[in-house]
């Protein structure tokens, strides 16, 4: 039988995919790219804001389609599952399974069940309001893919990165934040796992590792009693086949000073920090309960550009959260006109259920989120511009990721972008060697946009 996916959301939802496409493979079933051609459609889901649970909604629509015609089985997991099973059950019942994230240690049980044929039993109860959860952080942790089937996953980013998911879950407690209430407290991997599947993916050809969870800085906490992202980064570079490494969705109160110099000393370590900082307004961040205040925030971006100055420095903001003044608003401006990240997300705040922040005063009107995130975006565009001019001049070395349909460039990526969120460089004259080498250095020679132009050096 043929089996299409469909992924959908941030990259560690990606690697939940990549595990259960590989459950399939092991037990002989093919995997196809074209959902017309499908047995089988798996489906898995994001729900953290409404724009994110409209678009499953509307691919699981889509998919049930195709069960009209070719497809005979229609399987739909994920975060958004996790959170509405019982009312997309009533809503679509063209869904043959749904599987929530609790019940991941079971997974391979539940889909073979449901291709025998037998009919899921969902238990519908009336909602109440006092049945409603009031708390989302009184969740018990999630259980985790058993270690067995990261063995088995089936990576499919290409043949140059992977990503490498160190924890599950969040304890961070967020006012904003739906993901403990879906996805449980922060429970980290054993180091031991995460360097043999390090090990495993990087056998395949991979040189590039990109270390996630949901709060990077946080892992080994529970495990170990105290913060191990550091000495985790330090015995990854040991791989000899791994080049590069990056860590992502690091927090900036957990960024300890062991964790700064391991990045500065270590070559394999790409000099890259995301550190999604919300907020710079105190009255804010008191209120959206994160653990940093505005001076933190700011010792914290000025120490890791003393101590790294090539470092590239990412960050994520908010607006629009209950309660946010006009003042606060220009607090932020002001502060990111200053800071001059050189890459940043901007998000409007999304009022979601059971949390906290759904339930506060002030609600910010709609048009005003959406004025206050165009001039955030306008305001990153000239620094995030300003900041590629800076590069001009540079040898740096690429990672080649592809070619123009001209063949005029090579495009590839530097230890300043991430794949899929940051830019490219496109590197001028290649040669036919150029094409089978992964790796070539250049020179930067201009700018385009969020991207770059270089020039191959010897």
């Amino acid at each position: 039988m043929k089996v299409g996916f469909i992924s959908l959301g941030c990259s560690k939802n990606l690697i939940d995919t990549e595990i259960t496409i590989g459950l399939f493979q092991k037990h002989g079933y093919q995997i196809i790219n074209k959902a017309e051609e499908a047995d089988i459609l798996v489906v898995n889901t994001c729900g953290f804001i409404e724009s994110a649970k409209e678009e499953a909604i509307n691919t699981i629509l889509e998919m049930a389609e195709y069960k009209k015609k070719n497809c005979q089985k229609l399987i739909v997991m994920g975060c958004l599952v996790e959170r509405y099973q019982q009312e997309l059950s009533k809503a679509i019942p063209e869904v043959d399974l749904f599987i929530r994230i609790k019940e991941y240690d079971s997974l391979w049980e539940q889909i073979e069940n449901c291709i025998k044929g037998q009919k899921q039993q969902i238990e519908i109860k009336p909602k109440t309001v006092s049945a409603l959860p009031q708390n989302v952080y009184t969740m018990e942790p999630m259980p985790m893919f058993p270690e067995e089937e990261y063995k088995g996953r089936v990576i499919t980013t290409g043949a140059n990165y992977a990503y490498l998911k160190i924890g599950e879950g969040c304890s961070n407690r967020c006012t904003y934040c739906a993901i403990p209430g879906i996805r449980g407290p922060f429970v980290s991997r054993k180091m031991e796992d995460i360097l043999e599947e390090a090990q495993n993916i990087s056998n395949t050809g991979i040189s590039e590792i990109i270390v996630i969870a949901q709060d990077t800085t946080k892992y080994g906490i529970d495990l170990y009693g105290k913060p191990m992202l550091a000495e985790l980064l330090e015995k990854l570079s040991k791989i000899e086949t791994i080049k590069w490494i990056r860590f992502l969705y690091s927090y900036p109160e957990t960024i300890t000073e062991e964790l700064i110099q391991v990045v500065k000393q270590n070559k394999k370590i790409c000099s890259y920090f995301d550190i999604p900082i919300q907020h710079i307004s105190n009255r804010v961040l008191k209120r959206m309960n994160r653990q940093s205040d505005g001076e933190s925030i700011r010792k914290t971006i000025q120490h890791i550009r003393k101590e790294i100055p090539d470092v590239i420095l990412r960050t994520t903001v908010m607006v629009g959260f209950p309660g946010e003044t006009e003042e606060d608003f220009k607090e932020l401006y002001q502060f990111l006109q200053e800071a001059k990240f050189d890459k940043l997300g901007a998000f409007t705040y999304s009022k979601e259920e059971n949390t906290p922040a759904s339930r506060m005063k002030e609600q910010i009107h709609p048009m005003t989120k959406k004025s206050r995130y165009r001039k955030l975006m306008e305001l990153q565009q000239k620094i995030a511009e300003e900041k590629v001019q800076e590069k001009i001049g540079r040898n740096v070395e690429v990672l080649v990721e592809g070619m123009t349909q001209d063949k005029k460039y090579v495009i590839g990526r530097t230890y300043m972008d991430v794949p899929e969120i940051d830019g490219v460089i496109y590197v001028e004259n290649p040669t036919k060697e150029d094409e089978q080498r992964k790796w070539i250095t250049c020179q930067i020679t201009q700018a385009k946009g969020y991207d770059m132009i270089g020039k191959k050096v010897e």
